[in-house]
């Protein structure tokens, strides 16, 4: 069985303040992100593998 909804999750690297959260969802052929607060702002998508280069990145290269 295929999903075909996102499975929206709160992203582990959000605020914990609740003032900069994202939301992720990855159970589908792009990841999906979002604006947990504002989702009338849309969605970004990326290639799994474009994510993880991200994400890798975003670890290593904190403010």
């Amino acid at each position: 069985m295929t999903e075909t909804s996102p499975n929206w999750h709160k992203s582990t690297y959000s605020g914990n303040t609740n003032d900069a959260c994202v939301e992720v969802a990855d159970n589908l052929p792009l990841v999906h992100v979002r604006d947990t607060k504002d989702h009338a702002r849309g969605e970004l998508t990326a290639a799994p593998a474009a994510w993880s280069a991200f994400t890798a990145f975003a670890r290593t290269h904190t403010v």
